[in-house]
C-alpha cells in the first residue's frame, strides 16, 4: 500500500509531461533562407520560427526517388529532405501543415502524410537545384508511382511547389 502512494503521484506527474519529443537546438543559416517553419514546433532558431538554408535541409538527410508527375514529362529524379525527417527534427507529431508558396498560395497537408518513404521537400530535379521558375525552391513531391493511393486528386492538390513557408497548426 505504501508503494502505491509513492508510485501514484510519480505516474501522475509523468502523464502530465508534454508528448513532444526532445529536439536538439538548430544551427543558424549561413546562406539564403530557403524555408521558414512556424507554429507548433519544438525548436526554433529565429523569433518564433525555424529557418533553414539548403545545407541545413541537407544535413537533416538527403533522400530521393524517381517518379512521374502530372506536371513533368516522363520519370523524373527528385532529391530533397523527407517531410517526416523534417517534422521529426522539429518535434512535430500531429496537426496540420499549412504550406505557403512564394505567391502566398497555400495548401493544407495533414501531418499524417509524413511517413517513411512518403513525400519529400524536393530541391533538385534530375540533379539540378530547382529555381522559382522551375517550381523551386522547394516542391512537396509524393512518390506517385509507388502506390495508387498517391495518384488521387487530393494528393495532387497537396503537391505545392515554390514552397517557402510551413505553419504547423495543432
Amino acid at each position: 500500500m505504501f508503494r502505491f502512494w509513492i508510485a501514484a503521484p510519480l505516474l501522475l506527474l509523468l502523464s502530465l509531461l508534454p508528448l513532444r519529443a526532445e529536439v536538439a537546438p538548430l544551427a543558424q543559416p549561413t546562406d539564403a533562407v530557403m524555408l521558414t517553419v512556424t507554429g507548433a514546433i519544438g525548436v526554433t532558431n529565429a523569433e518564433d520560427a525555424a529557418v533553414f538554408d539548403l545545407k541545413m535541409l541537407q544535413d537533416i538527410g538527403v533522400t530521393g526517388f524517381a517518379t512521374s508527375t502530372t506536371w513533368t514529362t516522363g520519370v523524373v529524379q527528385f532529391d530533397g529532405v523527407s517531410l517526416k525527417a523534417l517534422l521529426d527534427r522539429l518535434g512535430v507529431v500531429s496537426g496540420t501543415l499549412k504550406m505557403y508558396a512564394v505567391n502566398d498560395y497555400a495548401v493544407e497537408v495533414p501531418v499524417s502524410d509524413a511517413v517513411e518513404g512518403g513525400p519529400i521537400l524536393a530541391y533538385a530535379q534530375d540533379g539540378k537545384q530547382m529555381s522559382v521558375r522551375d517550381k523551386g525552391p522547394l516542391w512537396l513531391v509524393y512518390p506517385f508511382d509507388l502506390d495508387p493511393e498517391y495518384r488521387t486528386e487530393v494528393i495532387y492538390s497537396r503537391s505545392i511547389w515554390q514552397l517557402v513557408k510551413i505553419e504547423v497548426v495543432p
